[in-house]
C-alpha cells in the first residue's frame, strides 16, 4: 500500500562556494516498502540519489539508489532493496560528493 510521506526538513545545499542548483526540492513524497517516488530532482551534473535508513538520526543501511542526469529529472523513483525502519535520508551525489540532502519522515514505517 502506498503511503504519503511528509518532508521533515528543507533541502540543504552542502556544496561549498556559490549557490547551487542541486535540489531534492519536493513537497510530497510517495512511497512503499519497495519504492520511494521523489518527484523532480535538479542536479548540476550526472549523479545519483541514494536513500539510506536514518534510524535514530544516524545514517544507516543503503536502501536504494537511482541515477540522475544534469538538469531537471522528473518522476525520480528509487527502488528499495530493504524496507525502511523509520525516517530515511535522501542524498544527491555528483562526482562522489554530497551536494544536497533531505531527511524524510515516513509515516507508519515498520
Amino acid at each position: 500500500m502506498t503511503k504519503l510521506l511528509s518532508v521533515l526538513a528543507t533541502t540543504l545545499a552542502l556544496a561549498a562556494g556559490a549557490a547551487s542548483a542541486n535540489t531534492l526540492g519536493f513537497n510530497e513524497v510517495q512511497g512503499s516498502n519497495t519504492l520511494i517516488d521523489l518527484g523532480t530532482v535538479v542536479s548540476d551534473g550526472t549523479g545519483v540519489v541514494e536513500v539510506y535508513d536514518n534510524w535514530g538520526g544516524q545514517q544507516g543501511l543503503l536502501l536504494g539508489s537511482e541515477a540522475v542526469r544534469a538538469g531537471a529529472n522528473s518522476d525520480v523513483r528509487v527502488p528499495l532493496r530493504f524496507a525502511p525502519h523509520g525516517d530515511v535520508v535522501a542524498l544527491l551525489k555528483v562526482d562522489g560528493e554530497i551536494v544536497a540532502q533531505q531527511v524524510i519522515r515516513i509515516a507508519d514505517a515498520r
